[in-house]
């Protein structure tokens, strides 16, 4: 079971946010994936009838320093509970402001029987809000 989620629009991201997301047509309609349309949180559920249940998450976007922002190595992570996945991180480091880079992040994660967990796509650039456009991420139960 994989399910999509995306925001086509430019975005702009202050530090420590979350990247924003529509409800598509490829949403999650069984209950383990649960989101709220044009929100950055994602509620992952395991399956109760296994000790662990098995996500790939996919996330691609183009990312760039926000217009008047300052010039400096620009990151995005994927996150579990709030913390960051540290083999999840996507960095680059512009030159100018509003120059774009096209960013890619695919990592595993477990969760627990019965467990829920919360998945996020958040800026941690030091300093400087990003802009994201055609944010979009696949999140897949494999196992």
């Amino acid at each position: 079971m994989a399910v999509e989620y995306s925001y086509p629009l430019t975005q702009t991201v202050a530090v420590d946010e979350k990247v924003l997301f529509l409800n598509g047509n490829r949403a999650c309609k069984k209950g383990f994936i649960i989101h709220n349309d044009s929100s950055g949180v994602f509620r992952v559920k395991g399956d109760p009838r296994s000790c662990k249940t098995i996500y790939k998450l996919h996330f691609n976007a183009n990312i760039a320093i926000s217009a008047g922002g300052t010039v400096e190595p620009i990151s995005v992570a994927l996150t579990q509970n709030g913390e960051v996945l540290r083999n999840a991180i996507a960095t680059v480091t512009p030159t100018v402001a509003e120059a774009f880079f096209n960013v890619s992040i695919t990592t595993f994660i477990e969760i627990p029987c019965g467990c829920c967990d919360t998945i996020t796509v958040r800026n941690i650039s030091e300093t400087t809000d990003i802009d994201v456009i055609n944010a979009n991420i696949v999140i897949d139960r494999v196992a």
